[in-house]
């Protein structure tokens, strides 16, 4: 099984390119590969519980819908731990499927193999 990690870092302040992320995220887990949405920068919003229902892009699925399928397909979000606390985010706020890692916990995915995309 190939692994990919795909770092993302809008949500709210670019719904468009999030929904694509999100759609690219769901096509690969659901094609069997091991699938992470590294969340950095604004994007670490998009793990916050109640975020992604309220975003919707005119042409995709709601986020909302985007993101509960890519988790209950197995789908996995890394939360950039600065990112998230330079925003005031903590393990508490976030969604089922997220969690807060350093960077080293990225670059041992990479390290490993996985194929990266960067949205």
């Amino acid at each position: 099984m190939s692994a990919l990690v795909i770092n993302l870092t809008h949500s709210s302040d670019d719904v468009d390119r999030t929904s694509v992320a999100m759609v690219v995220a769901g096509a690969a887990v659901a094609s069997a590969q091991t699938t992470t949405v590294f969340l950095s920068s604004e994007g670490v919003h998009l793990a916050k519980a109640g975020v992604a229902q309220t975003l919707h892009e005119e042409g995709f699925a709601p986020l909302g819908d985007l993101v509960s399928s890519f988790v209950e397909a197995g789908g996995e979000f890394l939360v950039c731990s600065p990112c998230a606390k330079k925003r005031g985010i903590g393990e508490d706020d976030l969604i089922d499927g997220a969690k807060i890692v350093g960077g080293a916990t990225l670059v041992a995915l990479l390290a490993d193999g996985a194929a990266s995309l960067s949205f």
